[in-house]
């Protein structure tokens, strides 16, 4: 494709050296773009692909990478560089080997993470909308906590649903949900912390000399809890993770109830991206909450 022309001569001009493909090879593991370990000169980058349509997604990528890699507290790929062909977007990455993790490794990506949501900004959001998966993420600033996540996360998720054509339960549930979510604020109050955003178990790996890395980030400034949540959503992290961020960062009381209102955002984006298969999922989430605010 001439796009890999196109993406040998970036890499060049943002190293200011000269670059050839050599060999190219796909990398599994992504269902939302094609991703690519490519070699050339005794250099290896890692690709990412979609459509021209999604420029701005690797764009604000890579600006939510550079936001982490800010911080120093949590190894993540560096950007490269990202452009669009006719046909193609696309995003290089700093090329990482990773190897499994252990004990200390989860310990230090827990450790890592509270001093990432030590990070703080004056309000929640960011100065720019990304992505979750595939599906726009609005991260338009506002001081007020519930306010953002009623309207631009549980919110944003219903309208979609309502327009995938998810009716019933689901919408009126949610409506009693975003109207009196409050309640689970009662001693909790948040400070606008750097999220990654998408903190489960396919976005993290261990470097070849043991130290975590997160990738695939859909940054904001939020309640550090709702990274905490993601980590628990599809399997859960280690005893060592939690162990070492809540000896670096403690737990507020009624954080068993609210995760899981953080949680049905991801869930109800499931719903919008991939289908019926979570609307069930979501429903019962939305009872257990409704359950425990009366």
């Amino acid at each position: 494709m001439p796009v890999w022309n196109d993406i040998a001569a970036a890499i060049s001009t943002a190293t200011g050296a000269s670059f050839a493909i050599q060999s190219r090879a796909g990398v599994g593991g992504g269902c939302i773009n094609a991703a690519y370990r490519i070699e050339g000169r005794g250099r290896r980058y890692f690709v990412k692909l979609n459509n021209a349509a999604k420029t701005a997604m690797f764009e604000a990528e890579a600006e939510g990478l550079r936001e982490i890699g800010r911080t120093q507290t949590l190894r993540v790929p560096k950007p490269l560089c990202h452009g669009a062909s006719a046909e193609y977007a696309w995003l290089v990455l700093e090329y990482l080997d990773t190897a499994r993790g252990n004990g200390a490794g989860m310990g230090a990506l827990g450790a890592g993470l509270a001093r990432l949501h030590a990070t703080r900004a004056p309000t929640f959001g960011w100065r720019r909308d990304n992505t979750i998966g595939a599906t726009p993420q609005i991260n338009t600033q506002n001081g007020d906590w519930i306010t953002f996540w009623r309207d631009h996360r549980l919110g944003y998720q219903l309208r979609l649903a309502a327009a995938n054509g998810h009716g019933g339960n689901l919408q009126k549930n949610g409506e009693r949900l975003l109207a009196d979510m409050n309640t689970l604020f009662a001693s909790h109050k948040p400070q606008p912390s750097l999220l990654h955003g998408d903190l489960w178990g396919g976005n993290i790996g261990f470097t070849s000399d043991g130290k975590p890395l997160v990738f695939d980030p859909a940054v904001y400034y939020g309640d550090r809890e709702a990274d905490l949540a993601m980590t628990e959503l599809f399997g859960g992290f280690s005893a060592d993770f939690y162990a070492a961020y809540r000896e670096c960062s403690p737990i507020d009381a009624g954080y068993s109830v609210r995760k899981h209102l953080y949680n049905l955002y991801h869930i109800l984006n499931h719903l919008n991206l991939f289908g019926d298969g979570y609307l069930a999922q979501a429903e019962n989430m939305m009872e257990r909450l409704l359950a425990e605010m009366k």
